[in-house]
C-alpha cells in the first residue's frame, strides 16, 4: 500500500483509532471492573490483608505497589527499545509487540485467583507494561502524521474516540454481568472474568484497523546490533542534553512530570479508593455506584477534551494547563471530605472534565515544543519515561501513606500538594508570544 500523506483525514483517524482500540483495558482493567472483581474476592475470601513476600500487606496497598512496579520496569524498557526504534525505522514492530502483550494478558485475567497470587499479580503486571508500553510508540506518532496546527484537535479526537469505545464495552460487559442469568451463567463470577477476555479481543482486533494504515517508521534502514540496543539510553542523554538550549520544553516538562504524577494516580487509585472509603449501604450500591460514577468520568472525559482543545485555541496551551491543574487542586480537597456516594458521582462528574482535557492536550503541547527531529520515538521515550518515573514516585508515595496511616483518605492531601506545584511550575514556562499562540 501507498504510505498515506502526513496530514492527511485516513491517517490522522487511524492513528486517533488506536485510542478507540487500547482504551478498553484502561477503563474495564484499571478503573472499572476489575478493581470491584479484585476487591470482591477478599471479601468473599474474608481477608483484608494478604502474605506475601514474608509479610502481610492489605489489598490496597498491594495492588498499588504491583502498579508501580510495572511503570518501574515500562521506564526502563522504553528507552531501550524506542533508540531501537528510531534507528530502525520499525516503531510499528514495538506498537505491536506492547499491544499484543498487553492483549493476551488481559485474557489471563480470565484465571486471576488469591490462591494463585504471585502469578495472578504477574499477568496483571504484564498487563500494566502492555498498556503503558504502547502508549509511548503510539504517541511518538502525533508529530510523524499530524501538522503542528493539527495536533490539539487530533489529540482530543483520540482521546474522545478511546472513551467512546470504552463506554460501549464497558456497558455491553455490565449487561452482561448485572444480568447475568440472561446468558445463562449461575452467577457473576464467569461473565466477570470474560469480559477480561473480551477486553484483549477488542484491543487487538481493533488495533488492526491503525497498524493497517500507520507508516513502519522513520524512514531509517539501520540494522540491529548489540550497541544499538543501548542507544536508547544514549538518545534520552542526547535529549537532556537538548533540553539545556531549550528552555520552554525543559520547562514544560518538568511542570509535566510533576502534576502528571497526580492525574495518573488519581485515575489508578480512584476506584480502590471509592471501593474502600466510602460509606456504600450494600455490596450492590457499591458495584453500581462505582460503575455510575466511572460511566460519568468517561463520558464528560469526552466533553472535557473537546472543551479543553477549544479553550488552547483561545488562551494557549500553557494557560490552560494552569487552569486545569488549578480545577485539580480544588478537586482534591473536596474529594477529602467526600464521605457518601451522591458527593463522590459530583467530584467524579469534575475529574472526568479535566481529566480528558489535561491528558489531551498535555501529548499535544509537548509534540508542538518538540525540535525539527526524525527521531520522535526517542523525544516521546523521554515524555514517557518522565510520567512513568512520577507514576512511580506518585503510587509508592501513595501507597506507603495509606498503608501507614490505615487510609487511603490522608494520600489525597499529598496529590493536592502535586498539583499546586505542577502549576507552579506551568508559570515558569517562558511567555513569549510564540509561546502563548499555541
Amino acid at each position: 500500500m501507498r504510505p498515506l500523506e502526513k496530514g492527511s483525514k485516513k491517517l490522522l483517524n487511524a492513528w486517533a483509532f488506536y485510542d478507540w482500540a487500547n482504551s478498553v483495558y484502561s477503563l474495564t482493567i484499571a478503573s472499572a471492573i476489575f478493581p470491584l472483581f479484585y476487591g470482591a474476592l477478599f471479601r468473599e475470601a474474608g481477608v483484608e490483608k494478604i502474605e506475601i513476600f514474608g509479610g502481610e500487606i492489605a489489598r490496597g496497598p498491594l495492588i498499588t505497589y504491583v502498579t508501580s512496579f510495572a511503570f518501574l520496569i515500562v521506564s526502563f524498557l522504553t528507552p531501550l527499545l524506542s533508540g531501537v526504534a528510531d534507528y530502525v525505522g520499525n516503531k510499528k514492530v514495538f506498537l505491536k509487540f506492547f499491544c499484543y502483550l498487553g492483549s493476551l494478558a488481559s485474557i489471563g485475567l480470565y484465571w486471576f485467583s488469591l490462591e494463585n497470587i504471585y502469578l495472578s499479580l504477574s499477568v496483571y503486571l504484564l498487563g500494566l507494561i502492555g498498556f503503558w508500553g504502547s502508549l509511548v510508540f503510539y504517541n511518538s506518532y502525533l508529530p510523524d502524521v499530524a501538522f503542528v496546527e493539527q495536533q490539539d484537535s487530533i489529540s482530543a479526537k483520540g482521546y474522545s474516540l478511546g472513551y467512546i469505545g470504552s463506554v460501549l464495552l464497558l456497558v455491553l460487559n455490565l449487561v452482561m454481568i448485572m444480568k447475568f442469568e440472561w446468558f445463562g451463567f449461575e452467577s457473576a463470577t464467569a461473565p466477570t472474568q470474560i469480559s477480561f477476555v473480551l477486553v484483549g479481543l477488542w484491543w487487538a482486533g481493533f488495533s488492526q484497523y491503525s497498524f493497517y494504515y500507520l507508516p513502519k517508521g522513520n524512514g531509517n534502514q539501520g540494522k540491529v546490533s548489540k550497541g544499538i540496543l543501548l542507544s536508547g539510553f544514549k538518545e534520552l542523554k542526547k535529549v537532556w542534553n537538548a533540553l539545556g538550549t531549550n528552555k520552554t520544553l525543559k520547562r514544560y516538562l518538568a511542570a509535566f512530570f510533576v502534576y502528571s504524577m497526580g492525574v495518573q494516580t488519581v485515575m489508578l487509585v480512584a476506584s480502590y479508593f471509592a471501593e474502600e472509603e466510602l460509606a456504600w449501604e450494600s455490596d450492590s450500591q457499591r458495584t453500581t455506584g462505582l460503575i455510575i460514577s466511572i460511566l460519568l468520568i468517561q463520558l464528560l472525559a469526552v466533553l472535557g477534551a473537546t472543551l479543553t482543545s477549544r479553550a488552547s485555541s483561545k488562551f494557549g496551551n500553557i494557560k490552560t494547563l494552569i487552569g486545569i491543574n488549578l480545577v485539580w487542586v480544588v478537586v482534591c480537597v473536596v474529594a477529602f471530605f467526600v464521605v457518601t456516594p451522591n458527593q463522590f458521582y459530583i467530584t467524579a462528574a469534575v475529574v472526568g472534565l479535566v481529566m480528558g482535557g489535561i491528558q489531551a492536550l498535555s501529548r499535544s503541547t509537548y509534540s508542538k515544543f518538540l525540535p525539527q527531529t526524525k527521531d520522535t520515538a526517542s523525544y516521546f521515550s523521554f515524555y514517557d519515561v518522565a510520567e512513568k518515573i512520577g507514576i512511580v514516585i506518585g503510587m509508592f508515595l501513595y501507597a506507603f501513606i495509606a498503608q501507614v496511616t490505615g487510609s487511603m483518605r490522608t494520600s489525597i492531601v499529598l496529590i493536592a500538594l502535586i498539583f499546586f506545584i505542577g502549576m507552579f511550575l506551568l508559570l515558569r514556562v517562558p511567555r513569549k508570544k510564540e509561546i502563548e499562540s499555541i
